[in-house]
């Protein structure tokens, strides 16, 4: 019977593009879930002691507002994205 690993995509996040074009991905099927999961795997390719020290967040507090359901709050995500070196913005429907 063959194995298989658990698919982690922090693995993959090598590259402050293939971060950029992840988390822009992840926004647009409007699931905050789907967007909170995506900050929680650049978190974790970048570190999270890291991202914790840089958000000013604390490393629980952190693993608490990354997890599947939570309620972040604007704040808290401003922080996180500034951490993480990049920067949400809006387009128009039409014109993307």
């Amino acid at each position: 019977m063959t194995q298989f690993s658990r698919f982690d995509a922090a693995e993959f996040l090598d590259s402050e593009e293939v971060i950029a074009e992840y988390l822009a991905a992840s926004l647009e099927g409007g699931d905050p879930d789907l967007f909170i999961q995506a900050l929680g795997d650049v978190a974790k390719a970048r570190g999270i002691a890291q991202v914790a020290e840089a958000s000013g967040l604390g490393r629980e507090s952190l693993y608490k507002a990354l997890k599947p359901g939570s309620k972040l709050r604007y704040e808290t995500v401003q922080k996180i994205v500034d951490a993480l070196g990049v920067k949400l913005t809006v387009t128009r429907k039409d014109a993307a």
